[in-house]
C-alpha cells in the first residue's frame, strides 16, 4: 500500500533515476563529461617513467584484494588502476611487482596484468611471477611486502584498494628508499596516513571516478556525472532549507518530516 509519508523518497528515486538514464544515453551517443584532472591519476606516468629512468622496479598492491566482502568495490576499483600501471609498465619496460595477501585475487590480477602486456605488445615480457601471492596471514604479508619494497628499492611504489593497518608500514618502508608514492582508499580510518605518508592521494570516491577516468568511458563518467548533479541539488536543498530556518520558516523542514520518513 502506497502511503503519502514515503512518497519524497520515491520522488528523488525516479529523479535519479531520470538523469542517470538521460546522462547515459547521452554517453552512448559519444558524450563526454568533463571530469577535473585527478592530481594521483595524472602522476601514475610519472611514477613508472622515474622507475624508467633509475632502472628500479614499481611496487603495486590492491590492499587486501577482497573480493566477497563489503570492499570488493574498492578491490575492482584498484585493479582498474593497475590495468593502467602494467600498460605503462610494459610501454616502458619498467619491472613491476604486484604482491598479494588473498590468494583469490591471484589469478584476476595476473590475468588483469597479462591483458595489460597484450595490449601494448609486449606479451612477452608477462609472466605470472609479476603477481606474488606472499602470505594469507596480514601480518606475515606486510613484513614480506615491506622486506621486498627494501630489498628491491623500488623507485615507484603504487597501493589502491582497501587497506588495513598495514597501509603506514607499506609507506613508511617506500618512504626508507626515496620512493615516489601514489595511494587511494575509501577506508576512512586509513586515509589520513595516506595523506601524510604518500604524495599523491585518491581520496574516497576519487578511486571509484579513477578507473572511468583513465579509461575515458563515456557510460561510467556519465553516471559518475549523475551522482553530482545529485549532490549539487541535496546541497542546495540543505543551504536553502539552513537559511530559512534561520529567518524563522520551517516549510522545507516540515515538508520533509511530511513525505520524507
Amino acid at each position: 500500500m502506497f502511503k503519502a509519508e514515503t512518497s519524497l523518497t520515491l520522488v528523488v528515486f525516479l529523479g535519479l533515476v531520470t538523469i542517470s538514464i538521460y546522462l547515459i544515453s547521452k554517453g552512448k551517443k559519444g558524450y563526454l563529461p568533463y571530469v577535473r584532472p585527478i592530481a594521483a591519476v595524472e602522476s601514475l606516468e610519472e611514477a613508472v617513467g622515474r622507475a624508467a629512468e633509475m632502472g628500479r622496479p614499481v611496487h603495486f598492491a590492491p590492499g587486501s584484494g577482497e573480493l566477497d566482502s563489503e570492499y570488493a568495490s574498492q578491490t575492482i576499483a584498484g585493479l582498474q588502476i593497475l590495468a593502467e600501471v602494467a600498460r605503462l609498465c610494459a610501454r616502458y619496460d619498467v619491472e613491476l611487482i604486484v604482491t598479494l595477501w588473498k590468494s583469490v585475487s591471484v589469478p584476476i590480477c595476473q590475468e588483469v596484468v597479462r591483458q595489460s602486456y597484450l595490449e601494448e605488445g609486449k606479451i612477452d615480457a608477462y609472466t605470472p611471477e609479476i603477481v606474488r601471492f606472499l602470505s594469507d596471514d596480514q601480518m606475515a604479508y606486510t613484513a614480506n611486502a615491506m622486506g621486498l619494497i627494501q630489498q628491491r628499492e623500488v623507485a615507484s611504489n603504487i597501493l589502491i584498494g582497501p587497506f588495513y593497518m598495514e597501509s603506514l608500514m607499506l609507506a613508511e618502508a617506500a618512504h626508507q628508499v626515496g620512493s615516489i608514492q601514489i595511494a587511494g582508499t575509501a577506508r576512512m580510518y586509513q586515509l589520513p596516513f595516506f595523506v601524510a605518508a604518500c604524495d599523491y592521494t585518491l581520496l574516497g570516491e576519487e578511486m571509484y571516478a579513477a578507473g572511468s577516468y583513465i579509461g575515458k568511458d563515456a557510460i561510467r563518467l556519465a553516471s559518475i556525472q549523475a551522482i553530482d548533479w545529485a549532490k549539487i541539488v541535496f546541497l542546495a536543498v540543505i543551504i536553502l532549507g539552513a537559511v530559512l530556518e534561520t529567518a524563522g520558516v520551517s516549510i522545507i523542514g516540515d515538508f520533509i518530516k511530511a513525505y520524507g520518513n
